[in-house]
């Protein structure tokens, strides 16, 4: 929307440009000239004219000269209270204002028309959202207006997508009555939840939070009322007047019509009957696909929008300059689309498309960036974000996502400045509060981040996440007890075992508050990784064991562990992959990031959308960055049937060391076995090789290991360093007897009341075997019983 001092200036140049004698009032000649002006498709009558006059005089009384007429500040006025629209009416009377800012939201030049507030209903589509009929009509009885007379909507007129035949108009005006018919009646009931323009917040990687109460000011209409059958019936008979018009071009528009005016009424299902009829009668026409595009996406069903955006975007390339206006929205919904349905990767070529299409959309801008963020690209989305800010400073999803890319990089004090600039442009920005919260707890700010979940709390109150986060600063900041009882809080919103584990992690430090040992919670040490010593060849080596949690941890949020072998297989064997030309040699076989990520959505179907992003972040940051080391977007995929080559098979392992164990030197290794060797190895060499444990890729036993133990639990054993209850493997000390867990034990971690010079650990991987240790280990032992129940707990 225009800023206050746009609108001031655009009336002021209507005032001039109607102020014919310069006496800085507009009589009654002058303002039945304006009235005819902005009004270009009504024939007044002279007394209607006259109607309007008298009205707008009597009202404004105020602010009427008697030697002058209605001055500046009356005219301000009318257009303040809604008598018309200044920007309507301001383009209707072909006025510019003088160029003073180079930095439009608009692009004339491409007809694209973009609404400044990022989050208005519809904000993706590049028709203007209906506005009021121009001075005076909202405000004055006029005498059996003409059905013309009462046109509300801009895009009516439009020659790009207005209405085109006189019946139409007809069918609108009906169909108009019978809506207000319906608010009428519904409104009655529902004690005015009126409609609203910020129904949907931006989509993209700001929404990670979900639709928020935002959604809670929409229109809501009641379909299980009778009135609503009623109105439907109507409609159909409205339908089946546009589908006997005298031609397919009349039905065509009559239906478009009839959808465009349910669409502005968020009657979102009836507008996409009107759409889908449209393009059964006109198969080529890009509006109809695009429209029903918009409807399929506002109602959820993304896949079927996804689907018709394709075929808009099919007709429109096929269609020439024709359609080239509404080319870069098409890429955007289709985009938000594929963004919906966890096709980040995918969504980021069409973003990219719209904002080479249109340089000065800044929307594509702040979405392509959002799209990077999410799958990891932080240098990227910065780019991308800064240009969109850039192009619109006052954007505060866009500030946002900035701050969580700045955040990412490390780069933690200008992240806070770019959330705070979000905040201050919408105080109740959720998503901004939320994530400068994490933000601040990263920085070891606890205090300060838990006083800012609160205020996402008050925003949000059943925001489990917001609730926990608030108990782990507050733990952070020493507050236990209030930590403990806004964890319970978390606890009612949602039932999960992790809430469970902290409850009673909380617990334990509270007990060792108790006797005595401070604020509950020991420090701790990092020993150096020689002092660690294994007894026997079952327990796991410290530096094979964090290599495999961070695979085990990759596996998890990848959920790749569980696709379908068979469906991998035919993947591998049946995927036709094209062949592509570097111009370096010979062509190679390598596929693009779009397509690899089809595949994926392929092989994990079963996961839902947001989990399926988190998913393919992890897979491009952790393989696919190093796979593709020229950052061209393709991967190489080159096989060499059911021969491999040595120096291929030590490439394939230092390239899995590189994405696996990236700390661990490998240069050495391929420089002693000849990484040009040309000779062909069995599948037993090159197992024998893989399971390397110096310089192959030997951690898959360990990982085995940790997988097998996944659930296991060790009775009352709590890890001596972090107090949780101990899950997966034990690693129990043998000489001070405590005992560690996996990630402790993997990072070295011991309390500093255990120091001594060595250490020497042994692997329980669950929990009968420990019951056997325990048993030998009291019947061999000269420890007598007190001293050996003294450390069960350890």
């Amino acid at each position: 929307m225009a800023t206050r001092g746009t609108r001031s200036e655009k009336v002021k140049r209507i005032f001039q440009q109607f102020d014919l004698n310069n006496d800085a009032g507009l009589n009654r000649h002058e303002m039945a000239a304006l009235v005819v002006a902005v009004n270009p498709r009504v024939k007044f009558s002279d007394e209607q004219i006259s109607a309007i006059l008298d009205e707008v005089f009597r009202t404004y009384a105020d602010f009427i000269d008697p030697d002058k007429g209605l001055t500046y500040d009356g005219l301000l006025r009318t257009y303040d209270d809604g008598a018309g629209d200044v920007d309507r009416d301001f383009e209707a009377l072909g006025l510019e204002l003088k160029p003073h800012n180079n930095n439009n939201n608009n692009n004339s030049n491409n007809n694209i028309i973009v609404n400044d507030d990022a989050n208005v209903t519809n904000n993706y589509e590049v028709e203007e959202e209906a506005e009021t009929t121009s001075f005076g009509d909202a405000k004055v009885k006029l005498p059996e207006p003409s059905p013309v007379q009462q046109r509300t909507v801009r895009w009516a007129a439009s020659p790009n997508h207005g209405i085109v035949f006189d019946d139409t108009w007809k069918l609108v005006d009906d169909l108009e009555v019978l809506i207000k018919r319906l608010r009428t009646k519904q409104m009655k009931d529902s004690k005015g939840k009126g409609e609203n323009s910020d129904v949907y917040s931006d989509p993209g990687w700001s929404r990670e939070l979900g639709p928020s109460t935002e959604m809670s000011k929409q229109i809501v209409w009641d379909e299980s009322k009778p009135d609503y059958a009623v109105f439907v019936k109507e409609l159909g008979g409205l339908r089946s007047r546009a589908d006997g018009a005298r031609s397919r071009e009349e039905a065509f528009d009559g239906h478009m019509a009839i959808g465009r005016v349910l669409y502005d009424q968020q009657l979102f299902k009836e507008a996409l009957v009107c759409f889908k009829r449209a393009c059964e009668l006109q198969p080529t026409d890009v509006r109809p696909h695009f429209r029903a595009g918009n409807c399929y996406y506002v109602v959820g069903r993304y896949n079927e929008g996804k689907d018709e955006f394709v075929l808009a975007l099919d007709a429109a390339e096929a269609g020439g300059n024709q359609w080239a206006y509404l080319l870069p929205q098409i890429h955007v919904n289709l985009g938000i689309s594929l963004e919906a349905e966890g096709m980040v990767i995918s969504a980021c070529e069409h973003y990219r498309e719209a904002a080479i299409l249109c340089p000065t959309h800044f929307r594509a801008l702040k979405l392509l960036g959002s799209a990077l963020l999410g799958v990891g690209e932080y240098k990227a989305a910065v780019k991308a974000l800064e240009e969109a800010i850039y192009l619109k400073n006052d954007y505060a999803d866009a500030h946002c996502d900035l701050a969580s890319a700045l955040h990412a990089m490390g780069n933690n004090d200008n992240a806070v400045k770019e959330f705070q600039k979000a905040i201050d442009l919408k105080p109740g920005h959720v998503d901004a509060l939320y994530n400068l919260g994490g933000l601040y707890m990263d920085m070891g700010r606890y205090q300060r981040a838990s006083e800012v979940y609160v205020r996402v709390l008050g925003l949000w109150p059943n925001h489990w996440r917001a609730q926990l986060n608030k108990a782990v600063s507050l733990l952070g900041a020493g507050e236990t007890d209030e930590a403990k009882k806004s964890l319970k809080e978390a606890l009612k919103m949602t039932s999960r075992v992790e809430l469970h584990d902290a409850l009673s992690h909380l617990k334990q430090l509270q007990k060792k508050k108790l006797k005595g040992n401070g604020n509950g919670e020991d420090s701790f040490m990092i020993i150096e990784p020689l002092k660690f010593k294994t007894i026997g060849e079952k327990t796991s080596s410290r530096q094979e064991l964090a290599t495999a949690l961070d695979i085990r941890s990759f596996q998890r949020i990848t959920r790749l562990f569980r696709c379908d072998v068979e469906l991998l297989k035919k993947e591998m064997n049946e995927t036709d992959t094209p062949l592509s030309y570097s111009g370096y040699g010979a062509p190679q076989k390598s596929i693009r990031k779009p397509a690899l990520e089809c595949i994926l959505r392929r092989l994990l179907s079963f996961l839902k959308a947001e989990t399926f992003i988190g998913a393919v972040k992890a897979i491009n940051v952790k393989i696919l960055s190093v796979l593709d080391e020229s950052e061209s977007g393709r991967v190489d995929l080159e096989r060499t049937g059911g021969k491999i080559k040595k120096a291929d098979a030590l490439c394939y392992i230092k390239l899995l060391r590189s994405i696996y164990i990236p700390n661990h030197p490998i240069s050495e290794f391929l420089e002693i076995h000849g990484e040009t060797d040309a000779s062909l190895i069995s599948l037993p060499e090159f197992l024998a090789m893989f399971d390397d444990q110096d310089w192959g890729f030997g951690v898959m036993s360990t990982l085995l290991k940790l997988e097998s133990g996944d659930r296991n639990r060790h009775g009352n054993h709590t890890c001596s360093v972090c107090r949780y209850p101990i899950i997966g493997s034990r690693f129990k000390e043998m000489k001070s007897r405590f005992s560690l867990c996996s990630q402790c034990y993997s990072e070295g971690k011991v309390s500093p009341s255990f120091k001594q010079e060595e250490y020497n650990f042994k692997e329980y991987a669950n929990g009968s075997e420990a019951v056997k240790d325990k048993c030998v280990w009291f019947s061999s032992s000269s420890h007598n019983s007190k001293s050996s129940s003294g450390t069960s707990n350890s």
